[in-house]
C-alpha cells in the first residue's frame, strides 16, 4: 500500500488485522509538518509502534526515532516497511518492551523526546507476561512520558480504540501533564475516514498537544 511517499506491506493476521490503520494518516501528516517546521533535530518516541506508519512518517520527515512494542514481530514488520519506505537504517532504533518501563529507564537515563505518540491496546501482555487494561493504566503512562518531554518538544499524541475513552477523556490528559508544564494547545478529536456511499466511519479517537 502507498500513502504519498510512504510505501507499507498490508497481509493479513490471524488477529484480524492487515497491518495499518489508514484513519491515522491524517496524524502522520500532522507530526510530520510539525518535524519539519522546526528546522532543527528531533527526537520521536513511538509507542506500542505496531507495524511502524507512524514511524517511517516521523523518521521520513527528518527525526530519530525510538519505535517501542512488546511484540518482536510486530517490530520485525516494522522494519519491513521501513525497509520499503527507503529509510535510512540509523534514523530508526527499534526496542522489543513494554511502553510503561521503557520509558521510566529513559526518565532515570535522563533521556528525552521532542515528540511522543502512543497507540495502546484496549487489552494487552507484556514481553513478561504483564497485563495491560487501557482504562487502568494510560493516565499513568502519559504521566510517566510527560517526564521524558523534553523542555523544546514539538508534541504529544494519544490514540484510542476504546470506545469508553472519549476525546475529552484524552483532552484532560494532555491538559493534566504536558499542557500544564509547558502550555501549549490542546485538542481531541473523533477519527473517522470517509465512506464511499457517503459518510464516515467513526474509527476511534485521537488526543494531540502542541507547544504552539
Amino acid at each position: 500500500m502507498r500513502y504519498g511517499d510512504l510505501q507499507f506491506y498490508v497481509r493479513p493476521t490471524g488477529f484480524k488485522h492487515t497491518g495499518l490503520f489508514p484513519e491515522q494518516a491524517v496524524n502522520w501528516d500532522w507530526m510530520a509538518e510539525l518535524i519539519r517546521g522546526a528546522n532543527r533535530p528531533i527526537r520521536v518516541l513511538n509507542l506500542f509502534g505496531y507495524t511502524g506508519g507512524a514511524t517511517c512518517a516521523c523518521a521520513a520527515a527528518g527525526a530519530h526515532v525510538t519505535h517501542v512494542d512488546a511484540a518482536k514481530g510486530m517490530v520485525q514488520w516494522a522494519g519491513e516497511n521501513r525497509r520499503l519506505c527507503e529509510i535510512d537504517e540509523t534514523r530508526v532504533r527499534w526496542i522489543v518492551d513494554d511502553a510503561l518501563k521503557f520509558v521510566q529507564r529513559e526518565a532515570r537515563r535522563g533521556n528525552a523526546y521532542q515528540g511522543i505518540l502512543m497507540d495502546p491496546p484496549s487489552y494487552g501482555r507484556g514481553p513478561g507476561g504483564e497485563v495491560w487494561k487501557l482504562e487502568n493504566e494510560l493516565f499513568g503512562l502519559v504521566n510517566a512520558c510527560e517526564k521524558v518531554l523534553a523542555e523544546d518538544a514539538l508534541f504529544m499524541l494519544i490514540n484510542s480504540y476504546t470506545t469508553g475513552l472519549q476525546p475529552a477523556v484524552l483532552s484532560n490528559m494532555l491538559a493534566m501533564t504536558a499542557a500544564k508544564t509547558r502550555g501549549g494547545i490542546v485538542r481531541a478529536d473523533e477519527i473517522v475516514l470517509p465512506v464511499t456511499e457517503g459518510g464516515v466511519l467513526p474509527c476511534g479517537a485521537s488526543g494531540r498537544w502542541s507547544n504552539d
